[in-house]
């Protein structure tokens, strides 16, 4: 089973950024969280690395659905969505599938939230990439 959605977009990496926040925000998503994963570990291991951000993504009804069926979610939530510089101007977006909760927790009282989170995840991937990988 995959555990992710992703694409590719033909934009450099701010750009990216930029754009995949405005296309959450359309499918009903805020950003809660953003770690910038290159600046961490150039201040913690002094290594370079190209841009990538890790951007904490939540759909409140979503999050709130999902608590409801499984009280101990909030330990997958919020959905995780990364852009890295993949070079040449362009840069690669993905989000973790929600439907990997139904597998992790087994309880099939997810499914509906976890497809509809997918779609919606899936949708803004969409909206900001040139195809999928």
């Amino acid at each position: 089973m995959s555990y992710g959605i992703t694409t590719t977009v033909a934009l450099p990496f701010d750009e990216t950024v930029t754009a995949i926040r405005a296309a959450l925000a359309t499918q009903g998503f805020g950003v809660l969280t953003e770690i910038d994963m290159a600046a961490t570990l150039k201040a913690k291991l002094d290594v370079d690395m190209p841009p990538q951000v890790i951007l904490g993504a939540c759909n409140p009804p979503l999050a709130l659905r999902a608590l409801q069926a499984e009280e101990s979610i909030g330990l997958l939530l919020p959905c995780n969505v990364t852009v890295r510089d993949a070079g040449d101007g362009t840069s690669v977006v993905e989000a973790l599938d929600p439907k990997v909760m139904v597998g992790v927790t087994g309880n099939e009282a997810l499914r509906a939230v976890a497809d509809e989170a997918a779609d919606r995840l899936g949708a803004a991937l969409a909206e900001v990439g040139s195809g999928d990988e």
